[in-house]
């Protein structure tokens, strides 16, 4: 018999998940918003190859890889295919940065296209199973359906579910891949991913409290990037402030506000602007000081920002300005 809930401890970087049921160690620490090294997630590669220094494991799934018997010796198994039978200290490979994810190319079918608004769609693509994504929260890929021009889009669901990734697309003059999505793109589609790529990632091991600012669409990869600091808990407050044209409205406001309920360490503070303001430095700064105002000691915050050009350029200026320190601030895609 295994007990329902193990712990595990990881080594060297002594991080810590918790394996729940059957869950694979892959899967569970996946869900724990870990960067564990992997490739197929089907017992095929070997990459996800990890030794067992304390405890016991299980084999709940069948795998073609073969392991020598120098690795049975040293204890060890694949992450994928094993589960926890009691509290495990284990040493696996994971990756310490962007750079270190490789490119991907992945022929992914569509799961749903649901309306968020007029003008965005969540576009949700399912990978095949032994093709999951790996990426890190805030990183974008290059999708192409057809003939279409391939686009490039953060992906805006966490790196915990790799088989699963949502992508808000925004209706936009001459982005024929956008028109797809909202005239003629259906479930079972084919849509090829390409990446990941980008380093607009979190600092995990930063001690500092968060701070996202969006504007518009740009809460696209800020949504990975909460989720994936809400899988990490990595810090003691997180604050988001959503900038939207005014009529518009914020598109997904239920889920923010759903965050802001259930955590006692979530703020969102939405902020509705005219449409002008996206290209107003002076009045983005304007809107910008609400952040200095609920956070007088910027220097105990990383902040990331991402959205349009001119608030970019209006955060760096302005936020550097009242003393946070360039290396706190961490600026997305404009789009």
């Amino acid at each position: 018999m295994r007990v329902m809930v193990a712990h595990v401890l990881l080594m060297p970087s002594r991080r810590e998940y918790f394996v729940e049921g059957s869950d694979t160690l892959l899967d569970a620490a996946l869900r724990a918003g870990l960067a564990l090294n992997y490739g197929c997630s089907n017992g095929n590669c070997g990459l996800c190859k990890a030794r067992v220094v304390s405890g016991q494991t299980k084999k709940v799934r069948n795998h073609d890889y073969v392991l020598s018997e120098t690795d049975k010796n040293a204890g060890v198994v694949l992450m994928c295919s094993n589960t926890a039978v009691n509290d495990l200290v284990i040493e696996a490979e994971e990756a310490g940065s962007a750079r270190e994810i490789p490119l991907q190319q992945i022929a992914a079918r569509v799961k749903s296209i649901e309306r968020l608004s007029d003008d965005v769609m969540q576009l949700h693509l399912q990978t095949p199973r032994t093709r999951r994504l790996r990426f890190f929260a805030g990183q974008y890929v290059t999708l192409q359906a057809g003939e279409t021009a391939p686009v490039d889009y953060p992906v805006a669901s966490c790196p915990c579910d790799d088989r699963n990734l949502q992508f808000h697309i925004h209706r936009m003059p001459d982005d024929l891949f956008a028109d797809r999505v909202f005239q003629g793109l259906k479930a079972g589609d084919t849509v090829n991913v390409s990446g990941p790529r980008g380093e607009f990632v979190l600092r995990e091991d930063s001690p500092h409290n968060l701070v996202f600012i969006a504007w518009d669409i740009g809460f696209a990869p800020i949504m990975s990037l909460i989720e994936h600091a809400l899988a990490l808990d990595v810090a003691e407050s997180l604050h988001l402030y959503w900038l939207a044209p005014e009529g518009r409205g914020h598109y997904l406001s239920n889920l923010c506000r759903s965050w802001s309920d259930a955590l006692d360490n979530f703020y969102f503070t939405p902020v509705e602007v005219p449409e002008a303001a996206s290209a107003d430095p002076e009045r983005l700064q304007a809107e910008l000081a609400r952040v200095t105002h609920d956070h007088p000691q910027l220097r105990d915050c990383d902040v990331y920002v991402a959205g349009s050009p001119a608030l970019l350029d209006a955060a760096r200026a302005f936020l550097l300005a009242q003393g946070l320190p360039a290396e706190q601030l961490v600026l997305g895609y404009p789009r």
